[in-house]
């Protein structure tokens, strides 16, 4: 099975000529998933657009679920150094809570559709789970913080800010999944709502 920390791992130096063609099959698998479902997708569909042969796709990746873990990882790499940014924010909770909201909707405007496709496929390939679990973690982690800094009480209780900096972050998520396949002003729209629902658990005035 793929090992979701290799395939998000940052490589020192000049790529080499086995790195530009893995990012070769992962730049040709997110252009794929916008014109096919994943399901439908074979990895010869991938070889064929990246100009390799099958033999050379399984080079790099053993199967589509190994390329879309890759993909998937290369793109929440991001996300979680946003999601850490939030947490270190120095700002006033207000400002920072805007700040991670922003860069969060930013982020689902630009790779929205591979986060969608990949999040579906999270109950079949348990490595794509486990990523998205462990991002949801750092990004429920800066909530916390922030809840905290805002006065809220951090208690194991339900309205304790660590059950409640979980509840605003799958919030968060299945409200910017279903925008992010609307439009970019649903996006936005988004956006402001999860800012307004997350002042409020922070007890601050919208």
């Amino acid at each position: 099975m793929p090992d979701p920390v290799k395939a998000g791992r940052r490589r020192s130096g000049a790529p080499s000529k086995g790195d530009l063609r893995e990012q070769k099959i992962l730049e040709v698998l997110g252009d794929l998933l916008a014109v096919k479902s994943f399901d439908a997708l074979t990895t010869n569909d991938i070889a064929e657009r990246a100009g390799l042969s099958r033999a050379s796709m399984y080079f790099y990746f053993s199967s589509k679920q190994e390329a879309l873990v890759a993909l998937f990882a290369k793109t929440v790499e991001a996300l979680r150094e946003k999601s850490r940014a939030a947490a270190d924010d120095p700002a006033a909770p207000r400002d920072a809570i805007a700040t991670a909201l922003r860069r969060t909707r930013d982020h689902w405007r630009e790779h929205g559709l591979i986060m969608r496709v990949t999040i579906d496929q999270a109950s079949t390939i348990p490595e794509i789970g486990a990523l998205w679990t462990e991002t949801a973690e750092i990004f429920i982690e800066a909530i916390t913080a922030i809840l905290v800094r805002a006065g809220v009480a951090s208690h194991d209780g339900p309205d304790g800010a660590p059950a409640l900096a979980r509840a605003v972050c799958w919030m968060i998520e299945r409200t910017f999944y279903h925008a992010s396949a609307i439009s970019p002003e649903a996006l936005d729209q988004a956006a402001e709502t999860c800012r307004v629902v997350w002042l409020r658990a922070a007890g601050i005035e919208p």
